[in-house]
């Protein structure tokens, strides 16, 4: 398999191909490129299976190099964007690997590219727009299910939602309790991630609603919210997401 890395640290680019021999030694790299303009050259020449690929380069972000040649080349982005840049190459259908990249992800995206190679469906216009800094069209209000009745709640009026007896809620800032017929999974795509962040299997908290942040045992974080919540175990950030958190709220 012949495949392109398109890095302009050298380092990265170099442990990159490293790894690549060491998990499959049949893997050639045809070349090595650090700018926009040197893979818009190399690409109008040049054709390989499979392009790892940076999103920002010495000279720009790696996305206008579509603009200048036709690619229809399976892509694995390498980046260090944060946990929601993520979710939008997920939603794209784009395999991705956070820097620094570990061999075991490498690994599974080499395996997924050999399973899918045909499957890939890039939309650079949607992923354009992520990185230069259009908004996406989050959730702004709910229309909730009560008997009969018909109840309009904005996005910004609700502290947190929570799962409880397989059941999903929200709390409102004035203290109202309401069903939420979405899973938390769901929601999580729903919902403007510079405001909300899933803090564990049972939680996804407003950043308004936080009063108090505690460093907890096992390198957790428990938070004091407004209003509080009836199980005070549940308003505990997981260690698996203690360190996205601090970046969300360092943001």
């Amino acid at each position: 398999m012949n495949v392109l890395i398109i890095e302009d640290e050298d380092l990265a680019a170099e442990r990159l191909e490293r790894m690549l021999d060491e998990i499959d030694p049949s893997v050639e790299v045809r070349a090595k490129i650090r700018s926009v303009k040197e893979a818009v050259s190399w690409l109008r020449e040049h054709t390989v299976d499979l392009i790892f690929i940076d999103i920002q380069l010495s000279d720009g972000l790696s996305f206008s190099i579509f603009d200048e040649v036709h690619i229809s080349t399976p892509l694995i982005f390498t980046t260090a964007y944060d946990q929601y840049a993520i979710r939008a190459f997920k939603h794209n259908s784009i395999s991705y690997l956070l820097k620094p990249i570990s061999r075991i992800e490498l690994k599974e995206s080499l395996e997924k590219f050999e399973q899918f190679r045909s499957a890939f469906s890039i939309d650079f216009e949607t992923l354009r727009s992520i990185y230069q800094g259009e908004k996406p069209d989050y959730k702004k209000r709910f229309l909730i299910s009560i008997g009969e009745k018909l109840k309009k709640v904005e996005v910004t009026d609700i502290a947190y939602f929570y799962a409880m007896d397989k059941s999903v809620f929200c709390r409102s800032f004035n203290n109202k309790v309401l069903p939420i017929d979405q899973s938390l999974d769901a929601l999580e795509d729903l919902l403007n991630p510079k405001v909300f962040f899933r803090i564990n299997r049972k939680y996804i908290v407003n950043m308004n609603a936080i009063e108090e942040m505690i460093a907890w045992s096992r390198s957790r974080i428990k938070l004091k919210l407004n209003p509080p919540v009836q199980d005070e175990e549940g308003a505990i950030v997981s260690i698996s997401r203690s360190s996205d958190f601090k970046k969300w709220m360092n943001s």
